[in-house]
């Protein structure tokens, strides 16, 4: 690593962390190579540059690891979709509404679409009732983000946590 400094002097950190002060880099390089450690430019657009003695290999490790780490802690937000008929079962209702719930506590978008079939599709309006009811048995924990999109034999609402 300390091959590529290519200024006359540096501002040096030790391997303790204590701050040597400004140095000639081929001390720096010495004393780095004493150590048995590599030179590594820390701050490379100050005057005159940081750099720090350090093993490298050990330091890009760890921050492979923190990275790692800290892209398991992120919840990114997915979109689920639920389908409902308005001919839906009360007990299958319920228990997409649980689903939906549950999603929505994760943090996670629902998109409930409602199908049509058949006959249905001059009665909308019961469609229509079943997905206003959705709505409000989930408006404690959720606001609707898009209403009533129609597709051809398709009806959706999507909700998104308060």
């Amino acid at each position: 690593m300390n091959e590529r400094i290519r200024v006359r002097e540096v501002r040096l950190i030790d391997a303790e962390g204590n701050q040597v002060g400004v140095v000639i880099t081929d001390e720096a390089r010495r004393m780095a190579s004493e150590a048995g450690l590599d030179l590594v430019e820390v701050a490379p657009d100050s005057r005159p540059p940081v750099c720090k003695i350090m093993d490298y290999g050990k330091y890009k490790y760890e921050q492979k690891k923190k990275m790692h780490a800290a892209g398991r802690k992120v919840h990114h937000s997915k979109l689920k979709e639920l389908r409902l008929r308005p001919k839906t079962d009360e007990h299958d209702y319920q228990v997409r509404v649980k689903q939906a719930r549950a999603f929505l506590e994760a943090g996670d978008k629902v998109q409930v679409v409602l199908v049509y079939r058949g006959r249905e599709l001059v009665h909308q309006e019961f469609g229509a009732r079943t997905l206003q009811r959705f709505v409000t048995e989930l408006s404690d924990i959720a606001r609707v983000e898009h209403s009533g999109r129609i597709d051809a034999k398709r009806t959706s609402v999507l909700l998104t946590r308060k």
